[in-house]
């Protein structure tokens, strides 16, 4: 017969925590892992295909749709290990925790409900949507998603950034192209001593010749300043959808095009600064005569 150790009164009692706080933890991550990967690989997918199926036309409702309601899910997952563990009747019965934990969101979320909030705000807007090209004072690219805080664009450069919601819905959000075409506006400096008609001739034959310019809506010119030390003239035409295009590359070759082509028409552009110098400089060596500075 073999003898039991008695193990000290202290050491029963840690041994009873740990398995009190092992036995809550198993329970609360059974709870949240049921109602995760149900979310996961039921719920949201459903009601995506479902979403989509009725806003063929509308991705940015496909995309909020699954951001949002993960969020809200994780929400429940968390909610139900909770309740899982044991803790439900304190989150029901104790009007102080509720109330900490308001307080704690308040302050702690206010930033990141604000950006919940303009989220939707772009969601519900029919002028904003995935796929668009948009220009804000911060840059300009096209719309790829509406996330939970922030909008994920990419930019000429073809790269992603994530632009916070609040900094979309408080600023001016300019769309200067429709749906499937790209306004490209160019400036051009001329002297005020050419003749401004041919320069805007000149200036139409350029847009013309450019490959990726549409023919309708036609490019136009036109003389849009009479400044200080040279005549502005801009021309306005339009590209296709810019998601199939490097609207950099098009400026790029519009400006060489015009630099050429005026230079070969003897059109002068602006002088690079207000003023001009002309004349000349002479420089005499003169001979210094000894004897008249009473050198020996």
């Amino acid at each position: 017969m073999t003898g039991q150790i008695a193990l000290p009164q202290w050491l029963t009692n840690l041994l009873s925590a740990y398995n009190q706080v092992l036995s809550e933890l198993f329970w609360f991550t059974v709870g949240f892992g049921v109602v995760y990967l149900a979310s996961h690989f039921a719920v949201i997918p459903l009601a995506t295909r479902a979403v989509k199926a009725r806003n063929r036309n509308n991705p940015t409702i496909e995309t909020a749709t699954k951001t949002y309601l993960r969020v809200a899910m994780i929400g429940f997952a968390t909610l139900t290990g909770i309740i899982a563990a044991g803790y439900g009747r304190i989150l029901s019965e104790s009007a102080v925790i509720i109330a900490a934990l308001t307080f704690a969101l308040g302050i702690a979320g206010q930033q990141v409900f604000g950006s919940l909030v303009s989220g939707m705000f772009l969601v519900a807007d029919p002028d904003f949507n995935v796929g668009d090209w948009i220009e804000w004072p911060g840059g300009s690219g096209t719309v790829e998603a509406v996330d939970f805080r922030v909008t994920r664009i990419r930019t000429p450069d073809h790269e992603t950034i994530s632009v916070p919601n609040t900094e979309l819905t408080a600023n001016a959000i300019t769309r200067p192209y429709g749906r499937d075409r790209y306004r490209l506006t160019e400036q051009v400096y001329v002297a005020y001593d050419e003749d401004t008609e041919r320069a805007l001739l000149e200036l139409q034959q350029v847009v013309t010749t450019l490959d990726p310019v549409l023919d309708d809506p036609a490019p136009t010119t036109r003389i849009v300043e009479l400044g200080e030390n040279a005549i502005t003239i801009q021309a306005e035409f339009w590209a296709d959808d810019p998601r199939n295009r490097d609207i950099l590359t098009i400026r790029s070759d519009f400006r060489r095009l015009v630099k050429r082509r005026f230079d070969d028409e003897g059109i002068t552009l602006a002088p690079p600064s207000a003023q001009l110098l002309s004349g000349a400089v002479s420089v005499r060596d003169e001979a210094v005569d000894s004897s008249t500075t009473g050198g020996e």
